[in-house]
């Protein structure tokens, strides 16, 4: 099957947000901090006002409230804010609100922003910004878990910002804030931590996680903003109270429309609109083909900018970032994982306490996420009598830290997969042996009060460790390695809504808040409509996504477009192919179960129930009622799970996504450098629905994973990056695909989505880390306990070996 938006993509001819222009549209560039740490006692903009093409100007001052803005009154030169403040409320964030438009008082990490301009063209923009003069006082920094954690150190919020925790279940708790530069704790137990004392061994390794993988989405992060209303006035902030839409007389009707590379424009809708202090009705979200997201463009991120600087101009706002902008943005966490695991003689695993630190760089975005994930899944699909893990997002005076494909389960996967290993190695036994002894079978449940596994782990980890040859000699110089990736997929507590359209010709239309990414997702559900509604592909088409019009859905992530909105798509195709055959039964006067439809044709079955069939066309079954003008069938469709206080994270898990993952490598003794000659990786699909759409994702995902184990990574010297351009940022090269690299799509069947299937694109790239280092150690004896694996970190390890007695 040829993909949906293959055409498109492929002539030029697909639109992104980075390709929207408006008539009267100015271009904004921000200025941004050199410091990782400092007050900032005065902003001159005097010059910049004057420049040529300069439009709007925008600084702390037109974010805060009179009595706050007269602090900076003799600080903020030459800029004049509007008669009262553009927003309600100037940060913004997930759980923790912590993140300024533009700086206030401090800047905490170098890249932060303070001063934004839009001008005529990006050029007279980035003119301009050069003529803004800014004075800075240097504060301590704290760069690392050490530094950040330590007695006294310097606080990047000497002042708890705006927060909340939800409501978890049994087993789990979350809290802000638990101690200075931590955002968030995410805390997990289950069973008796007795059980550590009937353990025949108990071992306790470190891990360090110190890849900051860049997103590196080809799309940049871009908003175009455009105000209707009086030019230049500040929204009026609502009430909250109902009104009547139909009487603006009195009240400020001016609205605002953004077109955004967003992947869940609904939450970014509601958080604009919180931003704003207006109803969400006055904010519209359009999103047309993304250009990679890979987790990074969930949140807000340039659109509150733009839409400050369209207000504040009177005129349509483009703010399109850099790709090297990008890096100053968002980023991967890197994190240290503690590891304290009780076992029997004969491998049986009994306990784990894992304490987890993750670094969320100088602000929370969805660090609290990430840490409910790495925590919920740094056991493993392993049989445990206890689990307990603790997980801190820390905060430190780096870029931010936020989703990233995997979503936590990169972190968890490779602590908790190369210790796996390891036991095996001390214990003596076999480490595919090890694994199937204590898989969590398919059907049990992954932890009280949770769902259960959705595919069969043994059948996969025989399919990867038979293709790889791990029964089997080792060439001279080789080594190979096993791995599971595990993650729960879906999302938490995830609703999605859907609509399904079907014209008195057959033709039929998909409406729903899924993001077309490149993921595959738009082929997939107009497949899953499709043979719900036994029509071509070619027939049902796809809505441009458009809050005003569009379904709810609360965004693209978490691999929920199958196992989520798949459902709800399908229920709307079957609502609407059930309105089509109770109007075609009452129009031929037949009961409902004679009749059937198909590609537009109303099929009844004989009287006395042969298999003769009489064939109406749908059309003139209409029009014999509606006349001339047609008429629509509409189904709506929405999907949940329950929820239910008992599962640990609010609501049972949808699904489960897992990467099955093996690697045979060498090692350069005299450099560390790491070959890897063959990598097998495998997903289960539960049910294909689009062949070329599972192994791209699988494949995509593995090679991201593969840089991320070599060496892809953001690099700091102390809070300062180093490597912040794409010119020095190493990504994979077709060179660096292995020899023989073969990806395997299972299709167990058991998936909760449409036909049996499920989610794919995160699980082949988690175990492909662990993998690739359990290849390492069968190669060399020597085991590396932190990524990536680069020549530097393997020959240090290999040095520390054979110097050590």
């Amino acid at each position: 099957m040829t993909r949906s938006d293959a055409a498109a993509k492929t002539s030029g001819t697909a639109s992104y947000a980075v390709d929207v222009a408006l008539g009267g549209m100015l271009h904004a560039k921000v200025l941004r901090s050199p410091h990782p740490h400092a007050l900032v006692t005065r902003i001159d903009t005097v010059a910049a006002e004057q420049a040529p093409g300069v439009r709007a100007v925008l600084t702390r001052r037109d974010l805060l409230d009179s009595e706050l803005r007269e602090r900076w009154a003799g600080d903020d030169l030459g800029h004049r804010p509007v008669a009262g403040p553009l927003v309600a409320s100037h940060s913004y964030g997930y759980f923790v609100k912590d993140q300024p438009i533009l700086a206030l008082d401090r800047v905490r990490y170098v890249g932060d922003a303070v001063v934004a301009i839009a001008a005529d063209t990006e050029l007279d923009a980035a003119r301009a910004l050069s003529l803004v003069q800014v004075d800075y006082e240097p504060l301590p920094t704290v760069a690392d878990f050490d530094a950040a954690l330590a007695d006294g150190a310097p606080e990047l919020f000497p002042e708890a910002p705006l927060a909340m925790a939800p409501i978890y279940g049994q087993g789990a708790s979350g809290g802000t804030r638990p101690k200075p530069n931590v955002c968030y704790r995410f805390a997990y137990e289950t069973g008796d931590s007795a059980v550590f004392d009937r353990c025949d061994h108990i071992f306790v390794d470190v891990f360090g996680f110190d890849g900051r993988q860049q997103h590196l989405h080809l799309e940049p992060f871009v908003t175009v903003a455009r105000w209707s209303g009086p030019r230049g006035s500040a929204p009026t902030a609502d009430s909250g109270d109902s009104t009547d839409e139909g009487d603006d007389s009195t009240a400020d009707s001016s609205r605002l429309e953004l077109w955004s590379s967003c992947q869940n424009p609904f939450p970014v809708r509601k958080e604009m609109a919180r931003l704003l202090g207006i109803g969400e009705h006055r904010v519209r979200m359009q999103v047309r083909y993304l250009g990679g997201g890979f987790g990074a463009k969930n949140g807000c991120k340039t659109e509150p900018i733009a839409a400050l600087l369209a207000r504040k101009a009177g005129a349509p706002v483009r703010y399109c970032l850099t790709l090297d902008e990008g890096f100053l943005t968002m980023r991967q966490h890197n994190a240290r994982l503690k590891l304290r695991t009780g076992v029997m003689s004969d491998g049986s695993l009994v306990a784990r306490d894992a304490e987890v630190l993750l670094d969320a760089g100088a602000y929370a975005d969805a660090s609290p996420l990430v840490a409910e994930k790495a925590g919920y899944r740094v056991a493993g699909p392993y049989r445990w009598q206890h689990i307990r893990t603790v997980t801190d997002a820390v905060l430190t005076n780096t870029t931010p830290a936020g989703p990233f494909r995997g979503f936590g389960g990169t972190q968890a996967n490779f602590a908790c997969e190369s210790q796996i290993d390891m036991i095996a190695k001390r214990l003596g036994i076999d480490p595919v042996e090890l694994r199937r002894r204590n898989l969590i079978g398919l059907g049990e449940a992954y932890v009280p009060g949770e769902s259960a596994m959705d595919s069969d782990l043994t059948e996969g980890l025989e399919l990867v460790a038979d293709r790889i040859g791990m029964d089997q000699a080792r060439p001279a110089g080789r080594g190979r390695g096993v791995a599971l990736g595990f993650k729960d997929s879906g999302g938490v507590n995830k609703p999605a809504q859907a609509r399904v359209k079907v014209a008195t010709s057959g033709d039929a239309w998909v409406q729903c808040g899924t993001v077309e990414m490149g993921q595959g997702a738009q082929t997939a559900l107009r497949e899953v409509a499709a043979r719900v509604l036994d029509v071509p592909r070619s027939r049902v088409h796809w809505s441009d996504l458009d809050t005003d019009h569009t379904p709810f859905d609360q965004g693209t992530n978490a691999s929920s477009s199958i196992s989520v909105m798949g459902q709800a798509v399908q229920k709307a195709a079957e609502a609407a192919r059930l309105r089509i055959l109770q109007f075609s039964a009452t129009a031929l006067g037949v009961p409902v179960a004679r009749v059937d439809f198909r590609d537009g044709i109303v099929l009844v079955a004989s009287q006395d129930g042969s298999s003769k069939t009489d064939r109406r066309p749908l059309a003139p079954l209409v029009m014999g009622i509606y006349g001339g003008t047609g008429y629509e069938f509409t189904g709506e469709g929405f999907f949940k799970a329950p929820s239910d206080s008992r599962a640990p994270l609010e609501s049972p898990c949808v699904s489960w996504e897992y990467g099955w993952g093996a690697a045979e490598v060498s090692v350069d003794a005299d450099t560390g450098m790491v070959t890897v000659h063959r990598l097998v990786v495998s997903g289960d699909a539960g049910a294909v629905l689009h062949e070329g759409a599972c192994r791209g994702q699988d494949e995509g995902a593995a090679i991201m994973g593969l840089g991320g184990a070599l060496f892809e990574t953001m690099r700091f010297d102390g809070p300062v990056l180093a490597n912040g351009r794409l010119v020095d940022y190493r990504v994979p090269r077709s060179s660096d695909v292995p020899a023989e690299f073969i990806s395997i799509t299972q299709e167990q069947g058991h998936g909760p989505g449409p036909f049996g299937s499920k989610g794919l694109g995160e699980g082949a790239m988690l175990p492909v880390a662990s993998a690739i280092a359990n290849a390492v150690a069968d190669a060399t004896g020597v085991r590396v306990t932190s990524m990536p694996l680069t020549g530097e970190t393997v020959l240090a390890a290999l040095d520390a070996a054979w110097d050590s007695p």
